[in-house]
């Protein structure tokens, strides 16, 4: 759901740009109008559509050419973002960050909606973080992956996190933040410094640039997240299917990007869906699932089937989701701030709980070549914070993620939950054993030459009711190496 969403999103808003790079400033001017339709969904954009065929028909042919239009399309926008940067500090004005530009109907000073309104913003920019999810949707086309995800998961962070304060920061000197235009901030805000009301094309060029590359890294994204879960049965296997010419999952891609169904997937909700109901929709689908992940994270670490017990690991999560409730519940009824000393009390009962688990709960499991540090205290800090954002997500994105929730789970009990089961015979089924014999030293070192050349090793289960496996193996064998040929 974040992906298609988060994809009609940034098309939609890769039109006002393009626009601005032709010196059309309206947000809606390349946008047609429609009577009759309800508010949010009456501005119809065919220009978001055609983008989206454009970059399905470059996803379609090859991983690798898209990668390359991709790096060709970031080292633009970095450019343009490094002279947002540098115009926005040298022309700006440090008063613009302190003051209104109407200061008798809107708040002056530095944060004027207070820290509700820096939160409110954060959980609404929120879906801009599935770009950095993005990233492990690739993990099967990455050489030497445990080593090189967490560098570019953590590294992109890291560097985005820089950029996006700087710019922002930049924006706000070249002018006020209540005059910033929603629909194109950047190539409006340059209207009005002296010396640069050119740059107003050029920086809508750039960000069009930018919103392309992301919107291509997305749509790679989402098409393999549909491919694993056609290999697992969740959804029909036909989306499982990879071109063999191409390498690429063909059929999730182009049903994701471009639909035959009117609004089914990105390309029809770009066209119908007005900007602000598809970031709220977004936001609280991705703080929804990192919530989750978080969750599962904690339960992985402390827990393992059949070793430990599960009830001191669920009982945490379960008292650390009510804190976090209770805290946002908390914060958003005591709007003038009058009982901050219960915030306060949650907090700290929050970090006392941590600290007891972490104490008395020890951990059953690491990631052999890489795991999150600082657990259970980065995960535990992530819960918390979801929740706490979840807080201030509009009432109407909560109806709909909850009808898309509902919609999703019936079709999972419906469908998921047999096929699933199906697809789990079908890999089990009988398979003749090759037989191995081989030097053990010579078959370590051939191991190890092959993972740094950036061969990752296969695990195989076997199960031990085949009528085969019965006939080969004596019943004393409990278990069994396989020598597998790494490749």
């Amino acid at each position: 759901m974040e992906y298609v969403l988060s994809n009609a999103a940034v098309a939609r808003s890769f039109t006002s740009y393009a626009a601005s790079a032709y010196g059309v400033l309206h947000a809606d001017a390349w946008r047609v109008h429609v009577d009759g339709l309800a508010s949010g969904y009456d501005q119809i954009d065919p220009v978001a559509v055609l983008v989206v065929l454009l970059l399905t028909v470059c996803l379609c042919c090859s991983t690798q050419k898209s990668s390359m239009f991709n790096l060709v399309m970031t080292v633009l926008h970095i450019a343009f973002i490094f002279f947002i940067i540098i115009a926005g500090f040298v022309k700006g004005d440090t008063e613009n960050l302190m003051q209104a530009g109407d200061a008798a109907a809107n708040p002056s000073g530095f944060a004027p909606l207070g820290i509700r309104g820096i939160f409110n913003g954060a959980a609404v920019v929120y879906f801009s973080y599935i770009g950095f999810d993005a990233v492990s949707t690739t993990a099967e086309e990455v050489k030497n992956p445990a080593r090189n995800m967490p560098i570019g998961v953590s590294g992109s962070v890291i560097i985005v996190t820089v950029l996006y304060t700087l710019i922002a920061v930049a924006l706000c000197m070249l002018q006020p933040y209540d005059m910033i235009d929603t629909g194109a901030p950047f190539s409006t805000a340059f209207q009005h410094v002296v010396g640069l009301e050119w740059a107003t094309n050029f920086i809508g060029a750039g960000a069009s640039l930018g919103i392309m590359t992301s919107l291509l890294v997305a749509m790679l994204g989402q098409a393999r997240y549909l491919c694993v879960l056609g290999r697992a049965n969740i959804v029909p296997r036909w989306f499982a299917a990879v071109n063999p010419t191409t390498g690429t999952p063909i059929n999730a891609t182009v049903f994701l990007d471009f639909s035959v169904v009117p609004g089914a997937c990105t390309a029809g909700i770009a066209l119908f869906t007005d900007l602000s109901v598809l970031l709220n929709l977004i936001s609280i689908g991705t703080l929804f699932v990192f919530y989750m992940v978080a969750n599962a994270l904690i339960f992985h670490r402390h827990h393992v089937p059949g070793k430990t017990d599960a009830l001191p690991t669920a009982a945490f999560l379960t008292l650390l989701s009510v804190l976090a409730i209770t805290f946002v519940t908390a914060w958003q009824c005591d709007k003038y701030n009058r009982h901050n000393w219960t915030l306060y009390l949650l907090g700290g009962l929050a970090v006392a709980l941590t600290t007891l688990f972490w104490v008395k709960v020890p951990t059953a499991q690491r990631g052999k070549d890489w795991s999150v540090p600082c657990m259970p205290w980065v995960a535990a800090a992530s819960i918390f914070l979801n929740v706490f954002l979840l807080g201030s997500v509009d009432k109407d994105s909560y109806i709909r993620f909850l009808t898309w929730t509902a919609i999703a789970v019936v079709f999972y009990l419906l469908y998921g939950v047999h096929s699933t089961h199906d697809a789990e015979a079908l890999m089990s089924l009988d398979i003749p054993l090759k037989e191995f014999a081989f030097d053990t030293t010579s078959e370590e070192k051939y191991i190890e030459q092959k993972l740094e050349e950036g061969c990752r090793p296969i695990v195989v289960q076997v199960k031990g009711e085949s009528p085969y496996w019965n006939q080969v193996m004596p019943p004393s064998l409990q278990s069994v190496k396989l020598a597998i040929t790494l490749d």
